[in-house]
């Protein structure tokens, strides 16, 4: 492995290499514990609540999202490269650790306030209040695990092991708890503990392993640091409005069962972009402070006819793999909605390769902010669109992902065009 590595990524110093393979499949391996074993625990749920409730919990999920990005503001993008590029400095690390975690703690009273206020205001959130305060335990634990201080040191070993054992425990109870459909308000309770475990050992081994301390910093640290995160806040926002803001408006607008319908396919879609993320997240900082494009350029043509030869695969074996997972009615309406997500994923791998791992890390995440912004906009107004024309379905909404998703890729080719940035070395 380390000679493939030497000679497709063209890398020389052993450290460099042994640290990057490490970091890659620690990350490998946390993505596919993370991303399998909620599709192995999706066709038993789905079959033991039905598809109405468990749509019920997805809908909560993709409202709480929302909560979950306020309360991140963008620190695993903009924490990740200052801890990458400080990574040396203990006393600079300790100032943006503890900023940043004061910061997520102010974010979270404030998001628990507004959750409130939405769910005891609106008759479609109180009826189900119980489910939504349970599912806010998963924005609490997203916000004590941080992955951004591990993979901005590039050392991913402690934390994947922390979470896939919290993530396996917590599954093998999901097939222990839930028997019944009347179970189903145990599905967020059992993963928000799972989260908040996850993330309490994690600071533990941040403070026992790496000796991090915490300490409260003036005002006007927590500031700097609360500014400089803000472009990416919006970035992430932006992502929102065309991801989760999907099986949201399909359960206002429509009915739980096709939230279901549509979460199962979205489930299948996002874990094909998950395969991806390791080396994502192992370019950014690597990226951001070598600045090796030649390295970039080779491991994206490389991971692009990958990902073609994915999806044709998948396109293929998608009925088989449906129909093995789900009765023939639930997999019948989520494959067509699969097959148009497939048409999308042609283009979202190589924008999101094109985004933070070389715009971001090239000091230009304006332009990758740009075009999930442009992108979020031109989302929001096809789906008012869909809702004002009674329109919008499960297929309707599945095909503005697939012109969204390709309007934010043009945008990143344009920008690294004009820029000339594919002809530097």
């Amino acid at each position: 492995m380390k000679k493939i590595l030497q000679k497709v990524m063209g890398l020389s110093r052993s450290e460099e290499i042994k640290r990057l393979l490490s970091n890659f499949m620690s990350l490998s391996v946390l993505q596919a514990f993370t991303y399998v074993l909620p599709l192995l625990t999706m066709p038993y749920l789905v079959r033991v609540l039905g598809t109405e409730k468990f749509g019920l919990i997805m809908f909560a999920q993709a409202f709480l999202m929302f909560f979950n990005i306020l309360v991140d503001f963008g620190f695993n993008l903009s924490a990740t490269r200052e801890v990458a590029v400080h990574r040396d400095d203990k006393k600079k690390l300790t100032e943006i650790f503890s900023a940043v975690m004061t910061i997520k703690a102010l974010l979270l009273l404030l998001s628990f306030i507004i959750l409130s206020i939405i769910i005891f205001s609106f008759k479609r959130f109180s009826a189900d209040w119980a489910l939504y305060y349970l599912t806010f335990l998963w924005v609490i634990g997203q916000a004590l695990f941080p992955v951004w201080y591990f993979q901005g040191l590039e050392r991913m070993r402690y934390i994947t092991i922390v979470n896939i054992t919290s993530k396996v425990i917590f599954t093998i109870l999901i097939f222990v708890v839930i028997q019944v459909q009347s179970d189903y308000i145990y599905v967020p309770l059992i993963n928000g503990f799972g989260f908040i475990v996850g993330g309490g050992i994690s600071l533990w081994v941040m403070s026992k392993v790496f000796n991090q301390s915490f300490h409260l910093f003036p005002f006007s640290i927590i500031r700097k640091y609360f500014m400089d995160s803000a472009q990416y806040f919006l970035s992430r926002v932006s992502l929102a409005i065309y991801t989760s803001s999907n099986a949201f408006a399909l359960g206002v607008f429509t009915n739980n069962t096709m939230v279901g319908y549509y979460a199962i396919a979205e489930k299948l879609y996002q874990a094909l972009q998950q395969i991806y993320q390791p080396i994502v997240q192992v370019l950014y900082p690597y990226i951001a402070k070598h600045k090796n494009i030649i390295l970039y350029k080779k491991l994206f043509k490389l991971l692009g006819v990958l990902n073609v030869l994915g999806i044709i695969f998948l396109y293929f074996a998608g009925a088989y793999i449906f129909d093995f997972l789900f009765t023939e009615s639930i997999g019948s309406e989520s494959l067509h909605v699969f097959h148009i997500l497939l048409a999308a994923a042609l283009v979202v791998v190589p924008s999101i390769l094109l985004g933070y791992p070389f715009l971001g890390a090239l000091g230009l995440a304006k332009y990758a902010n740009l075009s999930v912004v442009y992108g979020s906009i031109f989302h929001l107004i096809g789906l008012i669109v869909l809702v004002l024309s009674n329109r919008i379905n499960i297929y309707s909404v599945a095909l503005m992902v697939l012109a969204t998703e390709s309007l934010v890729f043009g945008s990143r080719v344009y920008w690294i065009w004009q820029k000339n940035l594919w002809q530097k070395q």
